[in-house]
């Protein structure tokens, strides 16, 4: 993969090193393209990492080629809600997997997104910065390559739609619980003093016909954290059965990741990428889109 860049005025007499160090970087990154590649190029010139930049100058190299994977490229339908040399976010449908597993050996989003890859000749790793369960819908990142992966893992906050059951008052709250395995389940968790902390912090946005629309932010990352905190609150999440709601009005748990920021490697721009409120959850209480 061909990475190219441009100095911003701040870097004004410092080495390419540092550019590339505070960009993001890693030391081992930047040896791995030093070694396994042409190396780094300064307006189109082969330079060494101590030469000092000027704002405007456009630094070009070439990522070491991938390792092989495992993951099998499978012409899944795939909806690209952003992408660049660094980060692609997908929209995620409610019934794929993230990850092949045992029970999912195919037919996962990182089959879908080999495939995706390979189509444009750039055949690329998975690497999901955030991963959700099979049945929640929504925006997923992936980094494009090794060195990218930390930077926007350190950066990502996330923003989940869900409907739960009940009527909870209008405005701001937060959840402070820890969480656990729960003893009778393998996948299971519940709220537990022997847990891991956790914190859910959320904003009731609509009330009606016996559910609420709760726009919910995981300050904290446990699995199924935003469907143990509000089961443990009393208001499981509408299609939750493993965690006490019902499937009457919708066939799989309503959670969806509806908003997504990250900052990029290098530019240290802010990418903000939304998706809106699934039809199958839309319907629950005929929301608007959101």
């Amino acid at each position: 993969m061909e990475i190219r860049l441009e100095i911003p005025d701040r870097f004004q007499g410092h080495t390419l090193r540092d550019f590339l160090r505070t960009g993001g970087m890693s030391a081992a990154a930047i040896k791995s393209v030093k070694y396994q590649t042409q190396g780094f190029f300064l307006d189109g010139q082969p330079v060494h990492l101590k030469v000092p930049v000027s704002p405007g100058q456009k630094v070009f190299f070439q990522l070491p080629p991938e390792k092989d994977t495992s993951v099998e490229a499978q012409p899944l339908p795939l909806k690209v809600a952003y992408e660049d040399s660094f980060a692609m976010v997908v929209d995620k449908p409610a019934g794929i997997a993230v990850h092949p597993t045992l029970n999912h050996p195919g037919n996962t989003l990182a089959n879908g997104y080999r495939y995706y890859m390979e189509s444009k000749g750039c055949p690329a790793v998975f690497r999901p910065v955030n991963r959700i369960d099979k049945n929640t819908s929504g925006l997923v990142l992936c980094a494009q390559n090794s060195f990218s992966a930390p930077f926007l893992a350190a950066s990502v906050t996330k923003e989940y739609l869900a409907v739960v059951e009940g009527a909870l008052p209008l405005g701001e709250g937060e959840i402070s619980a820890p969480i656990g395995r729960r003893p009778d389940s393998i996948i299971g968790r519940c709220v537990t003093p022997q847990g891991k902390a956790s914190v859910t912090q959320y904003q009731v946005l609509e009330v009606r016909g016996g559910y609420s629309l709760v726009k919910c932010i995981p300050i904290t990352g446990r699995t199924h954290q935003i469907r143990v905190h509000f089961s443990w609150l009393g208001h499981p999440l509408a299609g939750d059965d493993l965690y006490g709601g019902s499937r009457t009005v919708i066939g799989r748990h309503a959670l969806h990741c509806g908003l997504m920021e990250f900052t990029l490697p290098f530019t240290q721009t802010r990418v903000k990428v939304t998706s809106p409120l699934p039809q199958d959850m839309a319907e629950i209480q005929k929301w608007e889109s959101r």
